[in-house]
């Protein structure tokens, strides 16, 4: 069962990225601010959802949340900073996009770099843990998901529109096949296996 804060004093943001083992496209993430009574029988880590279920709660979270935003680092800069980097990068963007500005972060994962002077707390799998995590990994994941169907009419070849980028057998092997395009990220070994996890 989710929680619906980490620190109820506090007006605070789940932030969640999504993107980060992909070949090709940007890495986008998110920042929620949810109201203190806000909850959702299905909300939760957006790979635990079909993808129906992320478009329709997104439309939700949008019409529910006191504030939300998204950031997005392209793959250029991805190759510049590394992924790592550019995944914090995209929740500064998101946050730093709020309309209100919160007084606490709670961040997916086990780093982050810190934004102004914020304070925050890094969850492990926060996503499956906090609702305003759970949002803001619903609103990085569809988000992104539209933009790599968007690109994917320029490159047809590359099967985006079902993979979104993520290192499938046969994302690879048409890179190995034909190359990459602007989109794709130079710095990702195409037959690195640690791909796989993501």
């Amino acid at each position: 069962m989710l929680l619906p804060r980490y620190q109820f004093e506090y007006l605070e943001a789940g932030c969640d990225e999504a993107g980060r083992g992909c070949l090709a496209g940007p890495v986008f993430a998110a920042a929620v601010i949810l109201p203190d009574d806000f909850e959702h029988h299905l909300l939760n880590d957006s790979k635990q959802l079909t993808e129906e279920i992320r478009y329709q709660l997104r439309i939700e979270i949008e019409q529910n949340a006191i504030a939300h935003a998204v950031g997005i680092v392209d793959n250029v800069e991805i190759d510049a900073i590394n992924i790592l980097n550019a995944s914090f990068l995209a929740m500064h963007r998101a946050i730093e996009k709020l309309h209100l500005s919160p007084q606490f972060l709670i961040i997916d994962g086990n780093r982050f770099n810190k934004y102004q002077n914020i304070p925050h707390q890094c969850i492990v799998e926060g996503d499956a843990k906090y609702f305003s995590i759970a949002a803001a990994s619903i609103l990085a994941k569809t988000y992104r998901d539209d933009y790599m169907k968007q690109i994917a009419a320029e490159h047809p070849e590359y099967d985006w529109h079902k993979n979104k980028g993520y290192p499938t057998i046969k994302h690879r092997e048409t890179v190995m096949k034909i190359g990459y395009t602007p989109y794709h990220r130079r710095t990702f070994r195409v037959t690195d296996p640690q791909l796989q996890i993501f």
